[in-house]
């Protein structure tokens, strides 16, 4: 997205949540963390003269998609979320599918298995409460602070992966679950490829529900979006 915006000359900023260490640069002005809730945003909108907003954050980053479309809709800025589309199983996929990622834990086996915690490092200590399991962990950073794990392998590394690479990592650690957030798009997508090729179960976590039918699939939708709004004067 930020390529297109930067190719089309567009007045741009991209902002970062600043939880990656050393994120991606990007091709246009950037900024790094919070904005102090709603209304914290919404007098940045206004003070940097924001005419409209893409909401381009992962799907489960609800608070942030909730709060930009609370600003937005309070200060009559037009507002699109570019949301890649969710994964779906295929055949040959052994899934269960839950509402939350709270509700996973529970849901493993009372026996220890070697589980490949694959959500990020947000809600890892959720996965405390089962002592018994050890957890593989593959993270962008090194963690600052001891994991919450007992029982936990850790590897740094950034993707995409290929479906070769997690198939490898999967088999060099024994893992016997995935647990994972449907966080859609290609470039995760390697480690379901892998979990069907080596007939693992995955544990998926649905995502949350999100605010606003103003929805675009791919970076062209978006530029379309911005081109008509444009025209509209909103």
């Amino acid at each position: 997205m930020a390529k297109r915006l930067a190719q089309a000359g567009m007045d741009s900023v991209f902002s970062y949540a600043g939880r990656t260490r050393a994120p991606m640069a990007q091709p246009l002005p950037t900024r790094t963390g919070g904005f102090g809730g709603v209304p914290g945003l919404r007098s940045y909108l206004r003070e940097a003269g924001i005419t409209q907003v893409i909401d381009a954050t992962h799907p489960f980053a609800a608070g942030m998609s909730r709060n930009a479309f609370e600003a937005c809709t309070g200060a009559g800025i037009p507002l699109i979320r570019l949301e890649r589309p969710a994964w779906t199983p295929a055949p040959g996929d052994t899934w269960k599918i839950f509402d939350r990622l709270e509700d996973i834990p529970a849901a493993l086996p009372d026996a220890p298995a070697r589980i490949f915690l694959a959500i990020g490092k947000q809600q890892i200590g959720l996965f405390a409460v089962e002592p018994q399991h050890h957890y593989l962990l593959r993270l962008v950073d090194a963690p600052e602070a001891p994991l919450p794990l007992p029982e936990a392998s850790l590897v740094i590394a950034r993707g995409p992966f290929t479906e070769a690479d997690d198939r490898a990592l999967l088999e060099e650690h024994r893992i016997t679950h995935i647990v994972a957030k449907n966080g859609g798009g290609h470039g995760a997508r390697a480690k379901l490829d892998a979990a069907r090729a080596l007939g693992l179960p995955v544990l998926m976590a649905a995502r949350p529900a999100l605010p606003g039918d103003t929805v675009a699939r791919d970076p062209e939708e978006v530029m379309q979006w911005l081109s008509h709004s444009a025209d509209l004067g909103v």
